[in-house]
């Protein structure tokens, strides 16, 4: 393969990677802990939604600490799933872009 044909295809690879980062960035995920507990993360690991259920009460101190634990628990869990879409799907560039010796 001649340079400038690998040149291009390293570009191709590069706006590909782009257009796939983007496209996690851009996406919703959802996490829940106890059922009572829901967030809503952007790709980009930004917390745009917290809901409660409306059947939850508030009877004592623990309960406060508990729904806080359960907040905390939701968006871990929300920020793993981010974590491992990003690692399956950035993965396959980072593989192929590996080979050129950490040019990129």
């Amino acid at each position: 393969m001649n340079q400038q044909a690998l040149l291009k295809k390293v570009k191709k690879l590069q706006d590909e990677m782009m257009t796939t980062q983007k496209q996690i960035e851009q996406t919703s995920f959802y996490a829940s802990a106890g059922g009572v507990v829901n967030v809503e993360v952007k790709g980009t690991k930004e917390l745009v939604k917290v809901s409660i259920e409306e059947d939850f009460e508030v009877e004592a101190p623990e309960d406060l600490e508990m729904l806080s634990d359960m907040v905390v628990a939701a968006c871990n869990q929300a920020y793993k799933e981010i974590e491992k879409v990003t690692k399956e799907k950035m993965g396959v560039y980072n593989e192929m872009l590996g080979g050129f010796g950490g040019f990129f």
